[in-house]
């Protein structure tokens, strides 16, 4: 027959997960310390350390300035859409604490927390106008420096702009007037950095641009497929018709119903032609991402993207084709670095009331439960290392930074982790004072008290979650925090709690109830009778009167009303008894 486990057995096995659980958080938090760009473990020992958000460390605030194609002003509901888009980008990679609001009717006010990537700030500033034209020439580029003193070459007045024959298509190569063919010839990538106004203000004429390295340069049709038909794009490896990968990172898009239908019409036209007029230029900006041949109509809607990209610009492209394009266009007005608007002082503030608050939490233990109460500051320790591990690794590996928000949860979890505690704590006295020994009433108490956590962490958990999901900004980290530290309770409680209780239940100072330890059955109500095991008081005179007074004051109502009901069953039990004598 197996042998049996026992209480102390399964309380080790516990413990020994917990601390694995301590060491695998310790080994990715390590890891992504020797992950972090540049880093040396000798000058990056601040990589523990989570960052933090905009309102305790400051950032980069940068005011974008509306402007539309027909130069009204923009309406509110562009302005929203375009907040929810920004949102979208900055917060991608998880909560970023990142602060987007609209001020004065036309502007949008981004701030950064931290020292934001260039990339990051690229994505804000970009409208992401992606629109897919027919190429008509291509060759390489002559460059100069953005901001070249030299002005951009401008054809002479003489040289027509009218096609000879109206076009019949966007392959046409009537479009090639002799006022674009001059100017595409002369053509120097970096003078001219209007071609994103013009490709905005007039999609229906051609385009004379470069690609982003102004290596390549190309006179390109009219718009014929615009980029808010993309339904959805998305990064990946390429893969074979048999599945096999080519190692080559591509982006995936998907058209809408109208998309696919453009697309399709184009791309079966194109496949026909010879160089460069096979080409479809996907014009991101104003400037030519890929200029990708045509090799065989797509008529299902499903394109994809591919060129020498990497893990990280295939993404960056992925996201910003994914949240659409901005309805309106963008003037930035400033870029500035600012101060934190709450800054250490505040920080400290709410540390100081988290401590004040931890204090007063331990005091009470420490008068209520005595030397148990050493397991009440255990729980804390192991569930304050757990959520600090856990945080530190949001914080590297998704760009969660922690704000006053997220503190103030923190705090709040100071109080789910008590309450939890308790709970068991007195159903182990309940169980003490029916009599048990204290062995069975760890035992009995767990599995009356982890019903109890469990519905108490559960109702924690749901509200912290619909939180996250229906705020933004600083209150989804405070919800963050809060829905952490509430799993972090359930799985503090069951491996470490519960655990130490089974293990210390056997030591005599707990198993006889000292008056010190916290579980003394004598001031619960209880009578020893022996070896480690209690009864009832049968008797209600001196020091055990009051031991069942203080008993009766801790009874639930449940248990209040079964007394009653057993008093007036004896009662009645005896005025039946003394009829029959009479």
């Amino acid at each position: 027959m197996a042998r049996a486990v026992t209480p102390q057995v399964k309380a080790r096995r516990s413990l020994v997960g917990l601390a694995v659980i301590v060491l695998a958080l310790v080994a990715l938090n390590f890891l992504g310390v020797l992950l972090a760009p540049g880093a040396t473990f000798g000058t990056k020992v601040q990589s523990f350390v989570p960052k933090l958000g905009l309102d305790l460390e400051g950032g980069t605030q940068i005011i974008l300035q509306a402007q539309t194609t027909n130069g009204k002003p923009p309406t509110a509901d562009q302005l929203n859409q375009s907040v929810a888009i920004i949102r979208q980008r900055v917060d991608a990679g998880g909560v970023s604490e990142a602060q987007i609001s609209t001020a004065g009717g036309q502007n949008i006010i981004v701030s950064l927390p931290g020292t934001p990537s260039q990339a990051t700030i690229n994505s804000v500033k970009s409208s992401a106008r992606m629109d897919f034209r027919s190429v008509l020439l291509t060759s390489a580029a002559t460059t100069s420096s953005v901001g070249s003193k030299a002005k951009p070459y401008t054809p002479p007045a003489s040289l027509s702009n009218q096609p000879s024959t109206k076009p019949t298509n966007g392959s046409d190569l009537a479009y090639v007037t002799p006022y674009l063919r001059d100017l595409y010839d002369h053509y120097t990538c970096g003078q001219d950095t209007s071609a994103a106004q013009q490709s905005l203000k007039h999609p229906g004429d051609p385009l004379v641009t470069c690609d982003p390295t102004g290596t390549v340069k190309y006179l390109l049709g009219p718009v014929e497929v615009q980029g808010t038909h993309i339904a959805n794009a998305t990064s990946g490896i390429a893969t074979t018709s048999q599945g096999a990968t080519t190692g080559q990172w591509v982006v995936n898009l998907t058209f809408d119903s109208t998309g696919a239908k453009q697309f399709s019409t184009v791309s079966s036209r194109l496949v026909a032609l010879t160089p460069p007029q096979n080409q479809f230029a996907i014009e991101l900006d104003g400037k030519v991402i890929e200029a990708p041949a045509v090799n065989q109509a797509i008529t299902n809607g499903q394109a994809q993207i591919s060129g020498s990209f990497t893990q990280e610009s295939a993404k960056a492209l992925a996201d910003q084709l994914k949240f659409g394009a901005l309805p309106i266009s963008y003037k930035v007005q400033s870029q500035d670095t600012i101060s934190a608007t709450l800054g250490s002082t505040q920080l400290l503030s709410g540390l100081i009331a988290g401590l004040i608050g931890l204090v007063l939490v331990v005091g009470y233990s420490l008068l209520q439960y005595r030397t148990l109460s050493f397991v009440t500051v255990g729980s804390l320790v192991i569930s304050a290392l757990l959520t600090y591990l856990v945080i530190d690794f949001l914080s590297w590996r998704e760009g969660y930074r922690l704000s006053l928000a997220g503190v103030a949860g923190l705090i709040v979890s100071i109080g789910i982790t008590a309450d939890s505690f308790i709970v068991y704590f007195e159903r182990i006295r309940d169980e003490l004072r029916e009599g048990k020994a204290l062995v069975g009433a760890v035992e009995a108490g767990w599995r009356r008290a982890i019903r109890t956590v469990l519905a108490s962490d559960g109702v924690n958990f749901l509200a912290a979650a619909v939180l996250y999901l229906l705020a933004v900004g600083d209150v989804r980290g405070f919800a963050l925090t809060l829905g952490l530290t509430t799993l972090i309770d359930v799985v503090t409680v069951s491996l470490f709690t519960h655990p130490i209780l089974q293990l210390i239940a056997r030591r005599p100072f707990f198993a006889e109830g000292h008056r010190f330890s916290g579980l003394d059955p004598r001031a619960l109500g209880a009578v020893y009778r022996g070896r480690g095991s209690f009864r009832a008081p049968v008797a209600a005179t001196g020091a055990v009167l009051r031991s069942r007074g203080e008993a009766v004051r801790r009874q639930t109502i449940a248990e209040r009303k079964a007394a009653e009901q057993g008093i007036s069953a004896r009662t009645g039990s005896i005025d039946t008894i003394q009829e029959d004598r009479d």
